[in-house]
């Protein structure tokens, strides 16, 4: 690595975190290959973090972007009305609601997912009368306090330097290897007048826990919470912040379960080009806010409405996208569990729905060695999980068979190298 192709690090927060990972400087990038400093090509299983489901620089939406900016466009609007925004409004309603039978009212809170969820919970809190929520043992919401409350992580928690209360851990399916019957606990507690937990106003709950490792809940277990949910007059948010958008396959990621949550959140893939926006979308009776009760300074960018209703356009005015998703989806999970079959004495674990994958190693260090090896290979893939035990991918929904076959391979001697094989 040239000392060119390395960014000055003395200006910036030792908080940085994936420019450790990846010590280069990128410079352009396109598809699924992120181009650095050095002229060198790096395939992208990181999306972003899952911002860059439809990949970098997609040739229409960067278009649409384009031309909002020559036109003159309104760049910022809070919540005024433009016409990109009534535009978006409309094609999600029409395109993404509709066809799946849901009725949302959309609340834009502001660039990012944390945004979405303080939103979430804060209007949870709102309408129930009812302070407590519940979580899930390695949840993942965000950094914000509200939304650090109600995650697992102890590492992100001990960030906070304030008690984060209000919220109580339970435990994620499979939590106990399927030893004990699903919710037996969460619904002991809430039937036993002597349990001293506190009636939630909600449940908040990522249908497959991305930072918490590749987790991915049965949909047996999604339509046992939300029935449990109804039984006891609590309202459940489901957060698919990472795993909307189609990550999973289907727009939603709980569309498989075929469950109706009473609020969803959105963010990072929902504007289609990386640019900041979030969602919390309700159900109607829930819209019990005041004018300004909940709000913020960029609630109305411009240019993300326009990439969104471009990328819905795209992508969602057919299942083509879900089905390829799916098919992909499969194929890694296929080479995973040839992986794993390899190693049995190392009792590796294939993960995931759709593209959104994990490979458990048995340890953090294990798995920060198959990273580090893909990088040094050409691979951008991240890891995951309370010990960071997990490779994580999140490729591009656009990637093409021919990179993902490359990028496993990649990942195959990688792992084969950490393995010492």
């Amino acid at each position: 690595m040239t000392a060119t192709s390395i960014p000055t690090t003395d200006l910036e927060s030792n908080v940085r975190s994936y420019s450790r990972s990846w010590p280069t400087a990128f410079t352009r990038a396109q598809g699924s290959v992120m181009t650095a400093e050095d002229g060198r090509e790096y395939l992208d299983f990181f999306a972003g973090a899952g911002a860059l489901n439809y990949g970098h620089n997609h040739p229409e939406l960067k278009k649409t972007v384009i031309e909002h900016f020559t036109d003159d466009r309104v760049i910022h609007s809070l919540d005024m009305f433009t016409d990109v925004r009534r535009t978006f409004l409309e094609t999600f309603k029409s395109q993404i609601l509709e066809p799946r039978e849901l009725d949302y009212r959309m609340i834009f809170p502001g660039p990012a997912g944390n945004n979405a969820v303080e939103a979430a919970l804060k209007l949870a809190r709102k309408v129930t009368g009812r302070e407590s929520v519940v979580n899930f043992t390695n949840a993942f919401h965000g950094m914000t306090l509200g939304a650090l409350s109600v995650t697992g992580n102890s590492m992100k928690r001990g960030g906070a330097g304030i008690p984060l209360v209000h919220a109580t851990p339970m435990p994620y399916d499979d939590y106990f290897n399927q030893d004990v019957p699903d919710f037996l606990y969460l619904e002991r507690l809430l039937t036993d007048a002597g349990s001293g937990l506190n009636k939630p106003g909600a449940i908040i709950v990522e249908t497959v826990q991305g930072e918490g490792g590749i987790n991915a809940a049965r949909a047996d277990w999604l339509r046992s919470l939300s029935e449990l949910c109804k039984k006891h007059d609590i309202l459940l948010i489901v957060d698919d912040i990472q795993m909307g958008c189609g990550r999973t396959g289907g727009f939603f990621s709980f569309e498989e379960a075929g469950i109706y949550p009473d609020i969803v959140t959105l963010s990072k893939s929902i504007s289609g080009y990386g640019l900041p926006m979030a969602l919390t979308l309700i159900k109607p009776e829930l819209d019990i806010w005041e004018p300004g009760e909940h709000n913020g300074t960029f609630r109305g960018i411009g240019p993300a409405f326009a990439t969104a209703t471009k990328a819905i356009e795209l992508f969602w005015s057919d299942d083509e996208l879900q089905k390829s998703t799916e098919t992909k989806g499969a194929y890694i999970e296929s080479r995973f569990n040839q992986i794993v079959a390899r190693y049995p004495e190392q009792e590796l674990i294939a993960k995931g729905r759709g593209l959104a994958r994990g490979l458990q190693l048995p340890s953090g260090e294990l798995a920060d060695a198959v990273s580090t090896a893909a990088f040094e290979k050409g691979l951008l893939v991240e890891t995951s999980g309370p010990e960071d035990e997990v490779v994580k991918l999140l490729p591009a929904l656009t990637i093409s068979q021919d990179e993902l076959t490359r990028g496993l391979d990649i990942i195959e001697e990688s792992v084969a190298l950490a393995m010492g094989a």
